[in-house]
């Protein structure tokens, strides 16, 4: 049978749910605990994947696009918006590859395989915060039969008809509709792309672990969020995460906790801990100027103490921060704009907006995975 494939990813929501029960295993096996092989088994092994390597450099557009010889990436967008009255909020779009074994030489030259037989998995979030409410919804799909999927040139990345799509990271649209949340965003960059860790090759754990890394922080755009209460019009940044490895965590290693910030005076800063029930939490970070010059900062310059934390989910979350890096004088506090916005998903985390003050004003995200419940 011939399949239009740009056809079939477009396909009303409806006609895709005699797909669900199919995907059934790849789900389970995406959201099922795996604290003894880090947060949602990104520690377990690798064996018969690509692995990173410091000697990648990375190319465009070429690496917007998906690569299915590594075991894991994500496409992910946060946004810092405001509507006309002042009022915070924050949004959340991300699309999860998994594959369930290692492609096959043709799967690989393909992009991952088509139809059925294809061993990729996808997976989507999206969240909206206010400061008294959190949405979360999800989606599942399964490679290969155009439901989802990534496509470099030009840029788009799809699950039903939640999309991000445009001209590479310069220009881009995102939108995603839940029952109860919808948005609609156009995004524009202002500065370049940014390289974490060592150009591109950013580093876990003091074992080596590691995932090829790179960010677009300079976004900023316009659109509209429709809550329950009626459409709200909202300007505000955006920061985009692209990621992909095979063993990103080392097996001690049951979470995170991941900051983006943007600075009043445009610098802007990511950071992450990595907490390990076995030893310190290993830490990295990267610096940019408002022109846009990374500095990337290994394990122990940059430090993220909680100094508050929140009863979510019944679970003891840290929800207001210390941030301190002393190479750029920067000397922050971290308070959630919600400290209810628990992503209550098959794998599930906090994440939502905070505000930042000290040193340095400004917003930014927080996310936090691997707390348990108390």
């Amino acid at each position: 049978m011939n399949v239009d494939w740009t056809t079939a990813r477009r396909a009303p929501r409806a006609a895709m749910w005699t797909r669900r029960a199919a995907l059934a295993a790849g789900a389970a096996a995406l959201a099922a605990p795996a604290l003894p092989q880090g947060f949602a088994g990104l520690g377990t092994g690798a064996d018969g994947f690509a692995l990173p390597d410091r000697a990648t450099r990375l190319t465009f557009p070429a690496d917007h696009g998906a690569h299915p010889a590594f075991r894991i990436e994500w496409w992910y967008l946060t946004a810092n918006l405001t509507g006309a009255d002042g009022r915070p909020y924050g949004l959340q779009w991300t699309l999860f590859r998994s594959a369930l074994r290692p492609p096959s030489e043709v799967e690989t030259r393909v992009g991952g395989g088509r139809g059925w037989e294809s061993p990729q998995l996808w997976l989507a979030h999206a969240g909206l915060t206010t400061p008294d409410r959190h949405f979360a919804a999800e989606r599942f799909a399964r490679g290969g039969i155009g439901q989802a999927g990534v496509v470099a040139d030009p840029f788009s990345a799809w699950i039903d008809e939640w999309e991000m799509a445009g001209d590479g990271f310069d220009r881009l649209t995102v939108g995603a509709a839940a029952p109860d949340f919808a948005y609609a965003l156009a995004l524009e960059a202002s500065g370049p792309l940014v390289f974490q860790g060592d150009r591109g090759y950013s580093v876990k754990s003091p074992e080596g672990q590691a995932s090829h890394y790179y960010s677009q922080p300079f976004l900023r755009g316009t659109g509209t969020l429709t809550l329950p209460d009626g459409p709200v019009q909202v300007s505000g940044e955006a920061w985009i995460d692209r990621e992909w490895s095979s063993a990103p965590l080392a097996e001690t290693q049951d979470g995170w906790d991941w900051i983006s910030l943007h600075l009043d005076s445009g610098e802007k800063l990511m950071g992450f801990r990595l907490r390990d029930r076995v030893g310190p939490p290993f830490t990295s970070a990267t610096h940019v100027t408002r022109d846009g010059v990374a500095t990337p900062y290994g394990n122990g310059a940059l430090t993220m103490s909680p100094r508050a934390t929140s009863q979510v989910a019944g679970r003891t979350v840290p929800t207001g921060w210390a941030v301190r890096l002393p190479a750029h004088g920067i000397d922050v506090d971290l308070d959630a704009v919600n400290p209810t916005a628990w992503m209550d998903l098959s794998i599930s985390y906090w994440e939502g907006p905070v505000r930042i003050s000290g040193s340095h004003g400004g917003r930014g995200y927080l996310e936090m995975t691997g707390y348990t419940p108390d």
